[in-house]
């Protein structure tokens, strides 16, 4: 895989072309078989093959990758460029080895006679099925350039969309963290400090004062325990969270509940559902396989599950305004925009308008958090270290009225 640290060397190769024009060049593989395979498939005549150096391929294959690569290949194949070159100059021009360790792997199924949407199915982890089927249903109807181009404007949607929903959510979280660290910091160093000075006071403490003062105690005491178990905690809910669909599942369900934010990712997961089944329904792919790909896109286990149920209910008969109408988990305005599309036979067109609108909402949804988030944690992180500071002091506040009083 193009993910991982891929042992390789470097070749420095020598050869004829079909006119017995000498030509030189270097290329990336793991043997000199495959360098010689590779050059007789160009009708290259080699003459020599000499490794040059060993490395290992670092670096990861992001969606933003795919993403780009795919839009440069939609863009080039419109422009005429034959689909190898294009492999070529988008490999070759790509800053992450990875990414072009990737393409070469591609290409070289495609010269040995693959076809491109089964090149891109040995690599499921950065090419899903949604991909891979809308690259084959343009491959068999000869429109692989306007699918690609489809599928780029698609996956730049979706990528934009969850960018949206990511920063609203981290935001918030940061802060979190933020304001978490800096109370440590405080009971752990400055309270301390605090609390020798009052030792020679010799009167009663305020309550308040005595609260933060006990708090700073545990913390200077348990710090370790405390910030390892957070730690342990988040790394453990972390890794059961990746590896336990029920846990996946209940928390979703929970991320639709939450007060502001579960209303922002219902919208993204709707606008995601409907821009999906749009892109695979417009390409030619039947309503019944196109669902497969619409629930594993869907990002959320609700709407997986209410995925499968209509492509159940649509096996048996059912129209898809009925089938998600049955699982009470799309509004009113997307059931009639489905239903209009259905009975004039422009569903494509109608689940695009959806996505659009719902692609909207959530900008605005993600404008609204981001304008109302500001000045609610300014307030919270006002009275947390306010409150901190105000309790530390009130003792002094104390001492100066006795002492004025006294004198």
């Amino acid at each position: 895989m193009a993910t991982g640290n891929i042992k390789q060397s470097v070749f420095v190769w020598e050869g004829k072309d079909r006119k017995g024009k000498l030509i030189k060049g270097e290329m990336r593989a793991n043997g000199e078989a495959v360098v010689n395979a590779t050059l007789r498939r160009q009708g290259i005549t080699v003459t020599r093959v000499k490794r040059q150096s060993s490395l290992k391929i670092r670096g990861k294959v992001t969606e933003k990758d795919v993403t780009l690569f795919t839009r440069q290949l939609a863009t080039m194949m419109k422009a005429g460029v034959p689909l190898l070159q294009a492999f070529d100059i988008v490999g070759k021009g790509h800053h992450n080895p990875a990414v072009a360790k990737l393409l070469t792997d591609i290409k070289t199924d495609v010269e040995t006679g693959s076809s491109l949407s089964a090149a891109f199915r040995k690599y499921p982890l950065h090419f899903d099925n949604l991909f891979c089927n809308l690259v084959a249903a343009g491959e068999q109807a000869g429109i692989l350039d306007a699918l690609l181009d489809r599928l780029a404007t698609y996956k730049e949607k979706i990528l934009a969309i969850k960018g949206k929903i990511k920063s609203a959510l981290v935001y918030p979280a940061s802060i979190i963290v933020v304001a978490f660290v800096i109370t440590a910091v405080i009971m752990i160093f400055v309270v301390p400090a605090f609390k020798e000075l009052f030792s020679s006071f010799g009167a009663d403490l305020p309550g308040p004062t005595m609260i933060v003062i006990n708090l700073s105690d545990l913390f200077v005491k348990w710090w370790w325990a405390i910030f390892g178990t957070l730690g342990f905690g988040l790394w453990f809910f972390l890794y059961t969270w990746k590896r336990s669909e029920k846990l996946q599942a209940t928390m979703d369900r929970l991320m639709l509940r939450l007060p502001i934010f579960g209303e922002l990712i219902r919208k993204a997961t709707i606008a995601r559902f409907a821009r999906t089944l749009s892109t695979m329904f417009a390409a030619g792919v039947p309503l019944v396989e196109a669902l497969d790909s619409v629930a594993g896109a869907s990002g959320n286990k609700v709407y997986f599950d209410a995925s499968k149920k209509i492509q159940t209910e649509i096996s048996t008969g059912t129209s898809l305004t009925v089938a998600m109408q049955n699982t009470s988990v799309f509004p009113n305005m997307v059931i009639q925009m489905t239903a209009i599309g259905e009975e004039s036979g422009s569903l494509d067109a109608m689940l695009t308008k959806v996505a659009d609108f719902y692609e909207g909402e959530v900008d605005d949804a993600v404008a609204a958090i981001s304008s109302l988030m500001e000045p609610v944690i300014m307030v919270v992180l006002g009275v947390l270290i306010g409150g901190l500071v105000i309790a530390m002091y009130m003792p002094i506040f104390k001492m100066g009225k006795v002492v004025s009083g006294g004198g």
